[in-house]
């Protein structure tokens, strides 16, 4: 069973990213259907940006990974909350002048891990054959002693 890995990046979210970390920390080191549990119940803006990357990551790991790897099996290997770029704004002051202020983006960088699909072998038929090899090998000899 191999570990195979997938992720997603979310860039330009509309929250600072000391407010982002916070919510990141709540899922941390989670499997993702906990994970997901969490922040639908979690009341912060960041939560629906969070889930979003969480599930994206999810997606890329099923859909593009080529094998099959069990649901239930996915966990958040790694989650980091960077400072996006800023946007320079003004707000107005008194006598006329302008204070300026930035508003900081997040981007939100979610890496996850799962299980590789363990294929069932079929024990019963594999006996079968190797008793009917059996059987047509004992016909030939005595074929072949008459």
């Amino acid at each position: 069973m191999a570990t195979l890995y997938a992720r997603a990046i979310e860039k330009g979210i509309d929250s600072q990213p000391r407010k982002v970390n916070i919510v990141a920390s709540l899922v941390r080191d989670r499997y993702v259907a906990d994970a997901v549990v969490i922040l639908e119940n979690t009341p912060r803006r960041a939560a629906r940006a969070v889930r979003k990357a969480i599930e994206s990551a999810t997606a890329n790991l099923l859909n593009n990974s080529g094998v099959s790897i069990d649901p239930k099996s996915i966990r958040i290997a790694r989650i980091s909350v960077t400072a996006g770029t800023r946007m320079r704004r003004y707000v107005p002051a008194s006598r006329g002048r302008a204070l300026p202020f930035e508003k900081i983006r997040s981007n939100i960088f979610v890496e996850v891990a799962g299980e590789e699909k363990v294929k069932k072998t079929e024990s019963k038929p594999a006996a079968n054959t190797a008793a009917k090899e059996t059987k047509k090998s004992a016909k030939a000899a005595e074929k072949e002693n008459k």
